[in-house]
C-alpha cells in the first residue's frame, strides 16, 4: 500500500483551481503534485507555477506515460469524459471524473428519439465501467454533495434512528452558468436538470443505497422517473422585462427542470434545478423519514451573517457562490468548499487510490445518475412515466 498519490491534473480553469485547492487540504496521505496538462500552454505553465506542480506536459499521452502519475483528475467538459477516462484507465491509472458521469451529445429531435439519448448515455457509462474493471483501477466520481458534512451527518442520524426514508426534496439553482459549454447540448449532454439536478440526485441515491445496505443488505435502487423541462429565458414572461441579472445564451439545453423519482422500496424523491434563480446558489436537501425529518442547507446557510451598506465594502472578500451583490445582509459562507464536501471528496479519492478500495462516490453512482436523468428527459418528451434502466 502506497502512502503517497502522484497526481496528474488535466485542465487549468475554474474547476481545476478548486480541485487542486482541496487536494492541498488532504491529510494522512501524501499528495505529490506531479504534473498538469491543458490545451493552453501559457495558462498551463502559470497554473503549474502557482500551485507548485513539478512539471507540465505537452500532451495527454505524455502525462499517461509518466510512471510518477498514479491518479489523473480530469477537469474537462462532459463530452470528453468517456474518451479521457478510458485512456487514463487503460494507462493503468486511477481517474477522477467530474459530474455528471457520461452522456449523449446529440439531443433528441422527437419524442421517440429521446430513447436514443438514454441508450447512448448508458452505453457510454457502461464502456467506462468496463474499462475500470479491465484496468483494476478506480473511477472516482466527483459528486461532492455525497461528501457534504450535512449529507454525511444525515446518513448517521438516519442510521441511529433505524428509520426508512419516505420522501426527499432537493434543489440546486442559481442565476445562470458561467460556462458557455454548459449551454450547448453537444458539449454538456443536458441542461439545468442534468448539470445541477445531478447534485441533489447523487446525494439522494447515496442515502438510499446506505439505508438499503443497513436495512435490507442491498442497495435500494431507483425504479421509475417522471420529468419536465423548459427554457424560461426563451419565454415571453422573461423577455418582457430587460435588463436582467439572469444569464442568457441557452441554445438547445433547458434552463429549468424538475423530476420525481420512485425507488424500488416505494419511497419517492423530488428534484428541482434551474439557472433562473436570483439571490445566490440554492443548494438545499430535505429528508423525511418514519422517525426523523432532516433539513440540509448547504447554501444559503446561517453559519455566518454579514452586513455592508454598499457594494464596495466587501469588494476583496468572497461572500458565497453566485450572489449578485455584496451589499446588505448576506448569508456569508465561512468555508464554502468545506460545507459542500470538496475537501472530504479529495480525501476519500486519495485514500482510495493509495489503498485500492472503492471510493464512496464511484462509477456505480455515476451510472445511476445517467439512467435517472436521461429517463427524466425521455419522460419530458413523451409525457410518460419511465422505468429506470438500472442494469
Amino acid at each position: 500500500m502506497a502512502d503517497t498519490v502522484g497526481l496528474g491534473l488535466v485542465g487549468s480553469g475554474f474547476a481545476a483551481r478548486f480541485h487542486i485547492e482541496n487536494y492541498l487540504r488532504v491529510h494522512g496521505v501524501g499528495v505529490r503534485l506531479v504534473g498538469v496538462y491543458s490545451r493552453r500552454p501559457e495558462a498551463t505553465s502559470e497554473f503549474a507555477k502557482e500551485y507548485g506542480f513539478e512539471k507540465t506536459y505537452g500532451s495527454l499521452a505524455e502525462m499517461l506515460a509518466d510512471p510518477d502519475v498514479d491518479m489523473v483528475d480530469t477537469c474537462i467538459p462532459n463530452v470528453f469524459h468517456e474518451e479521457m477516462a478510458v485512456q487514463v484507465l487503460q494507462a493503468g491509472k486511477h481517474v477522477v471524473v467530474e459530474k455528471p458521469f457520461a452522456g449523449s451529445f446529440t439531443p433528441g429531435k422527437d419524442p421517440e428519439d429521446w430513447q436514443r439519448c438514454l441508450d447512448e448515455g448508458l452505453a457510454s457509462a457502461d464502456r467506462m465501467i468496463e474499462a475500470e474493471r479491465a484496468s483494476g483501477k478506480r473511477i472516482m466520481y466527483a459528486e461532492n454533495l455525497v461528501y457534504a458534512p450535512g449529507v454525511q451527518k444525515a446518513n448517521r442520524l438516519l442510521a441511529s434512528a433505524k428509520t426508512s426514508i419516505l420522501r426527499m426534496v432537493g434543489e440546486e439553482s442559481h442565476s445562470g452558468t458561467h460556462s458557455p459549454y454548459a449551454m450547448k447540448w453537444e458539449t454538456s449532454g443536458g441542461g439545468s436538470l442534468y448539470n445541477k439536478g445531478c447534485h441533489s440526485l447523487g446525494a439522494m441515491l447515496y442515502l438510499k443505497y446506505e439505508e438499503g445496505l443497513r436495512r435490507l443488505g442491498r442497495r435500494i435502487r431507483p425504479s421509475w422517473v417522471v420529468g419536465t423541462v423548459a427554457n424560461i429565458t426563451h419565454s415571453e414572461a422573461f423577455l418582457s422585462e430587460s435588463p436582467s441579472n439572469i444569464r442568457t445564451g441557452w441554445t438547445d439545453c433547458e434552463d429549468w427542470g424538475m423530476l420525481v423519482l420512485g425507488f424500488d422500496d416505494g419511497s419517492v424523491a423530488q428534484i428541482s434545478a434551474a439557472d433562473i434563480v436570483l439571490g445566490g446558489i440554492q443548494n438545499l436537501l430535505s429528508v423525511y423519514a418514519g422517525r426523523a425529518a432532516i433539513h440540509i442547507g448547504n447554501n444559503p446557510n446561517n453559519a455566518m451573517l454579514s452586513y455592508a451598506p454598499d457594494e464596495d465594502a466587501f469588494a476583496d472578500e468572497y461572500i458565497r457562490e453566485k450572489v449578485e451583490t455584496k451589499a446588505g445582509w448576506q448569508f456569508t459562507n465561512p468555508d464554502e468548499d468545506w460545507i459542500n464536501g470538496f475537501p472530504h471528496e479529495t480525501q476519500d479519492f486519495c485514500e482510495a487510490a493509495t489503498t485500492g478500495r472503492e471510493p464512496i462516490s464511484g462509477s456505480f453512482l455515476g451510472r445511476d445518475v445517467v439512467a435517472v436523468c436521461y429517463g427524466a428527459y425521455l419522460s419530458a418528451a413523451t409525457g410518460r412515466r419511465i422505468d429506470v434502466p438500472t442494469g
